[in-house]
C-alpha cells in the first residue's frame, strides 16, 4: 500500500479551516485537520511545500516512522505550524490504518476505557445576570459541565463573551481587533459569577473558568483562593506557561484545580508542569500537539503524576479534530473531560461525522477510521476569508496577552 497524493483544502463555513487528504493506491484516504487559528494559510503552505512532497510513495501504515521523518528530520523542530502540519498526516494515516482495519479508532487504540466522553459548554454573558441565565441554557441542553465567562463592567469587549448563543468564533476580522483589560476589575467581578452561579444551581454541576493567560502568577493565585468557596473543575490558563515555574507559585497558595496547555506543541512544553504536579490537567490537543501519535505520549506521561487530561476543543478546530480526539478519549485512561463548542451548520454539513452529543456526553461514532469525512464540493462553496484573533492593551496602552 503506497499513498499516491494528498491535497490541502481550505475552505471556510463560518471559519477558516485547513483539512489535509491522504489518498492511496488502494482508494482508501485519510482526513486530518491542520486548522491554526488566524494562521491557516502558513500551515496550508508548509504542507503543500515541505510535507506532501515527503509523503508520496510512502507505505501509511508505518504511521510512527513517518511521524519521526517529519519531527526529527525537519531538524527545525516543534512550533506551532510545524506541529499542526504533523498532526494533519498523523490523524489522517491513522484514519487510513482504522478503515483498513474495519474498525473504529478507539478500537485500534486499545479499545474503550469508558462508554462515554464528558464534555462542557460555553456559557457566555454580556453581565453577571445574562451569563447565568446562559449557564441554565446549557443544563437545560444536558449539560452537567459548563465553562463560564462574563462581561466585565468597565472592560468593552471582555475575553469569551460572544456574539451568538452556542457559536464563538473570536478571529473577527482580516487585521486584529484591539481589545483594553483591567485585571484589578476583573479580580473584583469573577468571584461574584461563580457566587451566582452556585446560589442559582447549587453544587451538583461542574463549573469551569478560562482566565486567558491574563494574569500575574501572584494574581492567579489571589484568584484561586477567591474561587475556593465554589469548587471549580478547574481553572484554566491562570498565567503565561512559558515560566513552568509560575505555576509552583499559583500552586502554593490555592488548591482550585489548574489546567493548561491548549497552545503547547510536544511533551516538552508540558514536561516539568506534569513531572512537579503543578497541574491537574493537561489541554493539549490532537491537533496541536502533533497528532494522536504525540498526544499518546503527552497523556501517558501524565497518568504517571495522576494529571488528567481536558482537551481543547473550540471551533477553531474542525470536526475532524472533535472526531480523531474522541476517539482518543473513549481510550485514554487517564481522561478528565473533553471541551465541546458546537460547529456552526455550514461547518457541520462541511464534515459530515458520525459523533453524536446525548446528557451532556459525547459518543465516538463506531464506523471504521475516525467517522469524519470531508465535502470537498460544499466546501469549495466557502473560500477562505483572512481573520485574525484580536490583540489585548492594557489601559495605559501596554500590549498584553489576549
Amino acid at each position: 500500500m503506497k499513498i499516491t497524493a494528498a491535497r490541502v483544502i481550505v475552505t471556510s463555513p463560518g471559519r477558516n479551516f485547513v483539512t489535509l487528504k491522504v489518498l492511496t493506491d488502494q482508494g482508501v484516504y485519510g482526513i486530518g485537520d491542520a486548522t491554526l487559528n488566524g494562521r491557516e494559510l502558513a500551515v496550508a503552505a508548509y504542507l503543500d511545500d515541505h510535507v506532501i512532497p515527503c509523503l508520496i510513495g510512502r507505505d501509511p501504515a508505518r504511521i510512527e516512522d513517518i511521524w519521526q521523518f517529519l519531527y526529527r528530520g525537519a531538524y527545525w523542530r516543534r512550533g506551532p505550524v510545524t506541529m499542526r502540519a504533523i498532526a494533519a498526516v498523523d490523524v489522517a494515516l491513522w484514519d487510513i490504518k482504522a478503515k483498513m482495519a474495519g474498525m473504529p479508532l478507539y478500537q485500534l487504540l486499545g479499545g474503550r476505557s469508558r462508554d462515554r466522553v464528558l464534555v462542557y459548554g460555553h456559557a457566555n454573558g454580556a453581565d453577571l445576570e445574562s451569563t447565568v441565565d446562559a449557564v441554565g441554557q446549557y443544563l437545560q441542553l444536558g449539560y452537567t459541565a459548563v465553562r463560564a465567562q462574563s462581561g466585565i463592567p468597565g472592560v468593552a469587549m471582555a475575553y469569551g463573551v460572544g456574539r451568538g448563543k452556542l457559536h464563538y468564533e473570536p478571529a473577527d476580522a482580516a487585521l486584529p481587533t484591539e481589545t483594553v483589560w483591567n485585571t484589578r476589575k476583573y479580580l473584583n467581578h469573577a468571584p461574584q459569577l461563580f457566587e451566582r452561579l452556585r446560589v442559582r444551581f447549587g453544587q451538583d454541576i461542574e463549573l469551569l473558568h478560562d482566565v486567558h493567560h491574563r494574569l500575574t502568577p501572584m494574581e492567579a493565585a489571589q484568584l484561586g483562593r477567591s474561587l475556593e468557596p465554589y469548587r471549580l473543575f478547574w481553572l484554566e490558563d491562570a498565567t503565561p506557561a512559558e515560566n513552568q515555574d509560575a505555576f509552583r507559585l499559583i500552586r502554593a497558595h490555592t488548591t482550585t484545580p489548574l489546567a493548561v496547555g491548549e497552545i503547547f506543541n510536544s511533551i516538552w512544553d508540558c514536561k516539568d508542569l506534569i513531572q512537579n504536579q503543578l497541574i491537574d490537567y493537561i489541554r493539549a490537543t490532537v491537533v496541536g500537539a502533533g497528532g494522536i501519535t504525540h498526544l499518546r505520549r503527552i497523556a501517558d506521561f501524565a497518568a504517571l503524576y495522576q494529571v488528567r487530561t481536558g482537551c481543547h476543543g473550540a471551533t477553531d478546530l474542525s470536526p475532524v479534530t472533535m472526531g480523531a480526539a474522541l476517539h482518543f478519549d473513549t481510550w485514554v485512561p487517564n481522561f478528565g473531560i473533553q471541551e465541546y463548542m458546537r460547529h456552526s451548520t455550514d461547518t457541520d454539513a462541511v464534515f459530515p461525522h458520525d459523533y453524536r452529543f446525548e446528557q451532556g456526553c459525547l459518543y465516538a461514532g463506531e464506523s471504521p477510521g475516525h467517522g469524519v469525512d470531508i465535502d470537498e464540493a460544499l466546501a469549495a462553496r466557502f473560500p477562505y476569508r483572512p481573520a485574525s484573533l484580536p490583540v489585548a492593551r492594557l489601559e495605559d496602552g501596554t500590549v498584553w496577552n489576549w
